[in-house]
């Protein structure tokens, strides 16, 4: 079956790093959105601080920038592990195919996993299920690496 952006023809997998890193940037994005006169250019990092401080801020909103800038720094915590497993798949000369459908379904790990953190973690039993989702994700990057393994042999 032909594809429409020519998934099995064209190699997509270089792209998904910028889009990865664009993931991570967007809860920090929704943060300082959310954080408004308590985001701090000068000292960014201050501003859960701040908020936590703010006696205007509700605790929910308050809790949900918290949240957004922990799903932040864990996205670019994985982010060189991903560049480097998609650059590994690429060396080891693994199938366009399948270097595009593990990059697509770490992309949309990493969305699932912001949108249910940020978003859904208000409920503290959707916190298992954000757990899962990190684990796929992980297993996305750990599964690029054994493609290029099993590619070099």
């Amino acid at each position: 079956m032909a594809s429409l952006v020519g998934f099995a023809s064209t190699n997509w997998s270089y792209y998904t790093i910028p889009a990865a890193f664009i993931l991570c940037m967007a809860p920090h994005a929704y943060a300082i959105k959310l954080a408004n006169k308590n985001y701090d250019l000068g000292n960014p990092r201050k501003t859960i601080e701040h908020c936590a401080k703010d006696t205007t801020l509700d605790k929910v909103t308050a809790r949900r920038i918290a949240r957004a800038e922990a799903a932040s720094a864990n996205g670019f915590e994985t982010l060189g592990l991903y560049a480097a497993a998609v650059v590994a798949g690429n060396t080891a000369g693994v199938a366009a195919e399948r270097l595009n459908q593990l990059t697509l379904a770490y992309l949309l790990s990493r969305a699932a996993y912001s949108y249910i953190y940020v978003f859904l973690q208000d409920n503290s039993k959707f916190a298992p299920v954000r757990s899962l989702v990190w684990m796929a994700g992980a297993g996305l990057i750990m599964t690029l690496f054994v493609a290029a393994g099993g590619a070099s042999n």
